[in-house]
């Protein structure tokens, strides 16, 4: 007949749990016996049969070589043993249930960190709304927005210290993968006292002797690029200013004569005096903003950025369509 509880030295609960004897499944109905105190109960609550959680919790005691707990006629008992071993043994599946939620969070993009690049943040834009609707949906993920040049954020990108960018363009990167997401008309930045500032829109033509001001940072150096392409060949060089300073002083350097800028339409929104914007009537098309970001980063929080991104472009789009009449 066998001994159920052996006397001598008993085997170390740890190396039952490396040998596999001790199931997950076993340790999650004596839990359940320790808190109903009651076998028939913990069956119910569990979803199984009363048979099986009476051997699992038999077995389990005949591999640690202790009682765990004293049954008696109205249900059972902990042992001074059993109180122990359960207080011990929760707190491990509690650590477990979490890991296990935490990874699946993690996997799903819903816990975790996002590193985002932009070029500029301004309030009521397409980014803004996107990344304050990201923060909503998904509170769990912490997220941080470095803002920078387009060149510098995709050389963190690519040295796994951001994990998606928001550049000015289409870029097509060999190493990465990119995605179109909005466009802004572009318009020209200049001061209300302009001699074209009471018109409608501007033309190229119309800007040819003017001092452009950009910036050495954010979207500075794409905007010079465009700026030199559209009056090349035409007319005279362009006469481009760079300034080391932020959007909002730029603008205000503007306003007090200093020069013209040109900016996406979402730079409009910002609170600027003394400066008006207005459309380039033959600029071909808007300008196109993309995300970028490396195909080597398995963070789940792109994937869900991007599907917002695209859901919101498209309630955009449909907005844009809408007409609307007064």
């Amino acid at each position: 007949m066998r001994r159920r509880f052996p006397k001598g030295p008993q085997l170390d609960q740890h190396s039952l749990i490396r040998r596999g004897r001790i199931p997950l499944a076993s340790l999650l109905h004596t839990i359940t016996v320790a808190e109903y105190l009651n076998f028939r109960h913990a069956a119910k609550a569990l979803g199984v049969s009363l048979s099986s959680v009476s051997t699992r919790v038999k077995t389990l005691e005949e591999d640690l070589g202790v009682p765990l707990f004293e049954r008696h006629a109205r249900g059972v008992r902990l042992t001074e043993a059993g109180r122990y071993f359960v207080e011990q043994v929760a707190v491990g599946v509690d650590q477990l249930d979490h890991a296990v939620k935490t990874a699946g969070m993690i996997a799903s993009g819903e816990l975790g960190c996002l590193r985002i690049g932009v070029h500029a943040l301004i309030p009521r834009s397409f980014l803004a709304d996107l990344i304050g609707r990201y923060r909503e949906d998904h509170p769990h993920i912490k997220v941080e927005v470095t803002e920078g040049p387009a060149r510098d954020a995709v050389m963190q990108l690519r040295a796994d210290r951001l994990d998606i960018v928001f550049v000015a363009g289409a870029p097509k990167l060999p190493d990465c993968h990119s995605r179109p997401l909005w466009t802004e008309s572009l318009m020209a930045v200049l001061p209300q006292r302009h001699r074209l500032a009471k018109q409608p829109t501007v033309t190229w033509a119309d800007l040819v002797n003017e001092t452009f001001l950009v910036r050495h940072g954010g979207t500075g150096p794409q905007v010079q690029e465009h700026i030199v392409l559209r009056l090349a060949g035409r007319w005279h060089p362009a006469t481009v200013h760079r300034f080391d300073v932020e959007r909002g002083t730029l603008l205000s350097m503007v306003g007090q004569g200093f020069g013209i800028t040109i900016v996406g339409e979402a730079t409009s929104l910002l609170p600027i005096s003394d400066v008006v914007f207005l459309p380039i009537a033959d600029e071909p098309e808007p300008i196109s903003f993309s995300a970028i970001w490396s195909p080597f980063n398995r963070n789940a929080a792109i994937r869900n950025m991007l599907a917002l991104a695209r859901e919101l472009a498209r309630c955009r789009d449909s907005s844009r369509a809408v007409p609307h009449h007064e």
